[in-house]
């Protein structure tokens, strides 16, 4: 397959930008002409003037939700890499805890988040609690299944080599595995930045849970938009980060891509 044309390129770009241009109008359009309350959904421009006007108080409430999105993702992340590891090691262990862990994602988020906080207070470890329980999953179901998908041949070659169990998870398991680590990556990284807002909405100091909380109350929902904006922008840039790193650890799937 060749090189990808600009002309693809740009219209992979210009579709969705065209979508959200239209969305925005159709928007605008509904809330000028008063077929919205004006209470009920703020226009597009009442957003961006609260986003601007409050942007210094967005930011230090935004340091904070990242944060403990960032601290808990990379606790999760090592969470779900032990787990992975054990339940490839033993298989008792996988047998024990797979169901354990389908069931664990059955329990809404938003029902444990009190639980926390009446255990461990209004502080930093009920957030980050939080954002480890809802990300450790993903990581943890796609290492799990791609340490079961290396190629047995693969594994024989390499016992027949004298080779350890470390050896044979370093350059057999653990390389299998890679793609569908990431891709579970991305989306505890999307879960981290809900998981630390809703944590945020039911007690704390600063985060952007916390400031939604208070401008909810005062009906100020121009701004609630405003911080649903910020959100969206810190996932999609965890995203991104997961991608870099992805491109940086896997520098041959971006080869495959070319070719």
């Amino acid at each position: 397959m060749g090189r990808r044309t600009p002309a693809f390129l740009s219209k992979k770009v210009v579709a969705p930008v065209c979508a959200v241009v239209a969305l925005l109008a159709v928007w605008q359009g509904a809330c000028s002409l008063g077929l919205v309350p004006n209470f009920m959904l703020p226009s597009p421009v009442q957003v961006v003037s609260a986003l601007v006007a409050d942007f210094p108080l967005l930011l230090s409430h935004m340091w904070t939700t990242l944060s403990e999105a960032a601290l808990g993702l990379v606790i999760g992340v090592a969470v779900g890499f032990v787990f992975a590891v054990l339940m490839d090691k033993f298989e008792t262990f996988y047998l024990a805890f797979d169901p354990l862990l389908t069931v664990s994602q059955t329990v809404p988020t938003v029902a444990i988040a009190p639980l926390l906080v009446l255990w461990f207070g209004y502080g930093l470890m009920p957030k980050v609690l939080l954002v480890v329980l809802t990300t450790f999953f993903p990581v943890t179901v796609a290492l799990a299944s791609g340490f079961r998908s290396v190629d047995p041949d693969q594994v024989d070659l390499l016992r027949t080599m004298n080779a350890t169990e470390w050896q044979i998870f370093r350059y057999a398991k653990l390389p299998a595995a890679m793609e569908q680590f990431f891709s579970g990556l991305r989306i505890s990284a999307t879960y981290a930045i809900v998981g630390a807002v809703i944590s945020e909405w039911l007690g704390g100091f600063t985060g952007l849970g916390v400031y939604m909380t208070r401008v909810r109350k005062s009906f100020a929902y121009d701004r609630m938009f405003a911080v649903i904006i910020i959100t969206s922008a810190l996932s999609l840039a965890l995203m991104k980060g997961v991608d870099v790193l992805e491109r940086i650890c896997m520098p041959w799937k971006k080869t495959e891509g070319n070719d």
